[in-house]
């Protein structure tokens, strides 16, 4: 695997239709090293710190092999930092097991949950739709938690290190996210995992109602 761009954002106000918002999913791709720490890559802004950020969703990375197959079938361009990824990765599998570990130099990160869309990256696509064309091709991307600060550069090779907690996948947890009904073993299955706090807190409470 291989790092193909580092993007960062700023706060930024986006508008389709007759929604408009302020967002930080708005990242670009930066030259040099860009510092990584327990909270995300430096200069890089979170506007909504309630659904994203935070210690167990410091960094999202994308595939850049993803990104070749929605060029494929839409025949639209995706450049890197479209879906508001901080990390572009050649060769990331998008069916990852939570508790999996990228080393990127220095930098050792985990998986802990899948991306799931939202208003925003509809607003971004300018494409009310789009979140359930997402939903649909299964292709969510990766929340890390930085379990060693360092730093990136694109170009940079990464090595994928398997956890000892291999039995939950991110698409177990993308489609736990939209299905209607829950079986309490499933549930206490995917709460093995080193989860990201917030997608922890969303499965007890499913599993508080069964």
């Amino acid at each position: 695997m291989r790092i193909t761009s580092v993007n960062v954002g700023s706060a930024e106000t986006i508008v389709h239709g007759n929604k408009s918002m302020t967002t930080g999913i708005c990242k670009r791709p930066v030259s040099g090293p860009v510092e990584v720490t327990e909270l995300g890559l430096h200069d890089d802004q979170v506007v909504d710190s309630k659904h994203h950020g935070g210690l167990d969703q410091a960094v999202y990375a994308y595939s850049a092999d993803d990104y070749e197959w929605w060029a494929s079938e839409t025949g639209r361009d995706y450049p890197a930092g479209l879906f508001g990824e901080n990390l572009t990765i050649q060769g990331l599998p998008s069916d990852m097991y939570v508790g999996d570990r990228l080393l990127i130099g220095d930098l050792v990160l985990e998986a802990t949950s899948a991306r799931i869309p939202c208003g925003t990256l509809a607003t971004r696509m300018q494409d009310r739709d789009f979140g359930l064309t997402y939903r649909k091709a299964e292709r969510p991307g990766i929340y890390f938690r930085v379990l060693n600060p360092g730093a990136v550069s694109s170009g940079d090779s990464v090595t994928l290190v398997e956890g000892d907690a291999g039995t939950v996948t991110v698409l177990d947890l993308f489609r736990f996210a939209y299905e209607t009904s829950h079986e309490a073993d499933q549930l206490r299955r995917l709460l093995e995992a080193p989860l990201a706090e917030r997608v922890r807190t969303k499965i007890e409470a499913t599993l508080a109602t069964l």
